[in-house]
């Protein structure tokens, strides 16, 4: 089964959602979220989910997903978009692979062939114990020591993934590059990077992080937390979630959780520009700041996949 896949791509903030569904509605496609927070019911303000009205124009898989307290794998993503693009494209639709978690991204564009590995809660128990008492770089250090190429990618404050990486690892006693062979999805593809400048994009973090207060994030994870998930899922640990849950629970002034989810959403940013590179030549960059990011957008797909706008539909 082929067909074709556009991906829009980038750091967090630069719109993605806004011009997927623009793009999605003029071109007659679905979405296919890669976003590995907004996978969880319930999580919706601080995830910036998209919202009814989006939803309803074009149809969106990979949203609403698992409850909180589920676990969610990689290979569980892989496999459940791959059913989504075979349903898409049976129906003779394009779909628009929207979103920044990198690690989804190039795992469905490239085709990695990621191991289906269970969770091991004893191992995870006995890993995340150690991370407690002996800080998370040494984990980190642990896995550069097996994975000198997988530890570059992931954060050492990203505790829940250093773990997974040690969890595969250990369970498969193969290192993860050899179970990452790539086998591309027999499609035509092609990949949307949007962007601002960075004062630009750090200003628009702040923004939406003040509109997501507004917007009742606190009252959301008092809402979790009322339905008896635990702060320390998984699910919980992603920014936000996590600030103010410290706040809650007395640990910092609101004030302060607000300046630190700021932070760590810049550093977010950063992060996603080091799996999305300019300097890649697969992306077709596109600066949101100049004009309307979606005509550029139509035009550059128009163009590379020699697609045409549909009639206006009351979708």
């Amino acid at each position: 089964m082929t067909g074709k896949l556009i991906a829009i791509v980038g750091p967090t903030a630069t719109g993605k959602t806004a011009v997927g569904v623009k793009l999605a509605h003029a071109l007659g496609g679905e979405i296919v979220s890669a976003d590995s927070r907004q996978v969880y019911r319930h999580m919706d303000v601080g995830t910036a989910k998209p919202g009814a009205e989006e939803r309803a124009r074009v149809r969106h898989w990979l949203v609403d997903v698992v409850d909180p307290d589920e676990p969610f794998s990689l290979g569980q993503y892989l496999d459940l978009a791959g059913a989504a693009l075979a349903d898409i494209w049976s129906r003779g639709l394009p779909a628009f692979l929207v979103g920044g978690s990198g690690q989804y991204v190039w795992a469905l564009l490239e085709g990695w062939q990621v191991p289906r590995v269970p969770p091991d809660a004893d191992l995870r128990r006995r890993l995340e114990g150690r991370a407690a008492h002996e800080g998370p770089d040494a984990l980190h250090r642990e896995l550069a020591a097996l994975e000198p190429e997988a530890a570059l990618k992931i954060d050492p404050r990203n505790v829940r993934r250093v773990v997974r990486a040690l969890e595969v690892r250990y369970r498969t006693g193969q290192p993860l590059s050899a179970c990452r062979t790539r086998t591309p999805p027999a499609c035509d593809m092609l990949i949307l990077g949007l962007d601002r400048p960075r004062d630009d994009l750090y200003g628009r973090i702040d923004d939406r992080v003040e509109a997501m207060m507004a917007s009742g994030l606190a009252a959301e994870v008092e809402g979790l937390l009322a339905r008896g998930y635990d702060r320390r899922l998984p699910a919980m640990s992603g920014i936000g979630y996590r600030q103010v849950c410290e706040h809650l629970a007395g640990e910092m002034g609101l004030e302060e959780a607000v300046a630190r989810i700021k932070t760590e959403t810049h550093r977010l940013a950063r992060m996603q520009h080091n799996w999305f590179r300019r300097a890649d030549p697969r992306i077709h960059w596109i600066d949101v700041s100049r004009g309307d990011p979606s005509e550029d957008a139509a035009r550059v797909v128009e163009s590379g996949l020699g697609m045409r706008r549909v009639a206006a539909r009351g979708r």
